[in-house]
């Protein structure tokens, strides 16, 4: 088993060290798994398991004050899961797990997601909040009981402001290079603000292979301050992940253009076009840049039958490899 991991794309974090550390235990948890689906659902339970990180446990807030969580999961059968908006559902991956592996749908939403997840032994009404997000939630000042018309008008100043997750910069790391030296990166480019929550980088991922059995997964809390209800790229087969038997890709980043690109399907039509996965993932990535809008910040590990890649144009995308 080998398997690629990813914590988000963004600026870099506080305590970089540190999430690098979970980012390991998270791959070496999926090196021991017995197939590529297990691999890569139980490398991102890790990662949702821990507030560092933009899923699960510490995810950003919606609008109205609530926690929704994302998934999905992808096998080279092909054979895919999702499930989105999920208040109370830490593992957002195993939820997708059990649509793909007990019903015949590919993406189940809102309060009847947590109800099937919960029916196949998915733990539900977990508490989401961490000290950081609540702190920074109560900071916000959000309108009490308001409309969506009347989030929509409050969040206008907040989403895609730089005061989120998607921190943006211009920094375009090599293919298969998971931390730039700082002499290489770009000081507060365009697009960042020094000013924002170091924390916010958003989706995790993971690609597995075992022989010629590969899988992908990505798990988010989403983007703060969207407006309820809100679901991004990393649900959508193709957007946030993707598979096929030439291998797996697993986004972060700006859902809404990586959805209008479907950034994960891109890089894996690029493996079955004779790419290798650092070729894929840095070609993958370039055509994100000259597509979605001005700063849109993405990223993608790629894992073909030759190897590893990654890529992004944000400052900073941590990520670890294991092997068995």
């Amino acid at each position: 088993m080998r398997i690629v991991v990813h914590g988000g794309a963004g600026s870099p974090p506080e305590e970089p060290p540190e999430r690098q550390a979970v980012l390991e235990e998270a791959a070496a948890a999926g090196s021991e798994a017995a197939a590529p689906t297990g691999a890569v659902c139980a490398a991102v339970r890790v990662l949702e398991s821990d507030p560092r990180f933009n899923a699960g446990v510490g995810s950003a807030v919606q609008s109205d004050g609530a926690i929704r969580t994302d998934a999905g999961l992808m096998t080279d059968d092909p054979r895919a899961g999702a499930a989105c908006g999920m208040p109370g559902v830490e593992h957002a991956v195993s939820a997708a797990r059990a649509v793909l592996e007990e019903t015949p749908h590919v993406l189940v939403a809102g309060p009847k997601a947590v109800e099937l997840a919960g029916e196949f032994g998915v733990e539900t009404g977990r508490d989401l909040w961490s000290d950081r997000n609540r702190e920074r939630w109560a900071e916000a000042d959000a309108p009490a009981d308001a409309s969506s018309r009347e989030q929509l008008a409050w969040l206008e100043s907040r989403f895609g402001s730089g005061d989120d997750e998607d921190d943006e910069g211009d920094y375009a790391a090599p293919s298969g290079s998971s931390t730039p030296d700082a002499a290489d990166r770009a000081v507060d480019p365009p697009g960042t603000d020094p000013d924002g929550d170091p924390h916010d980088h958003d989706t995790v991922g993971a690609v597995a292979r075992d022989g010629d059995r590969f899988a992908a997964a990505t798990s988010t809390g989403g983007r703060w301050f969207a407006l309820a209800g809100r679901v991004g790229d990393v649900p959508q087969i193709g957007s946030g992940f993707y598979c096929s038997s030439a291998g797996g890709a697993s986004a972060t980043g700006a859902g809404e253009e990586i959805a209008k690109c479907t950034l994960s399907r891109r890089a894996v039509d690029l493996l079955e076009s004779g790419h290798s996965a650092p070729e894929a993932a840095r070609t993958a990535i370039e055509e994100f840049g000259a597509e979605s809008a001005d700063d849109a910040v993405a990223g993608v590990i790629v894992m073909g039958e030759d190897g590893v890649g990654s890529a992004y144009n944000s400052e900073l995308m941590q990520t670890a490899v294991a092997s068995d």
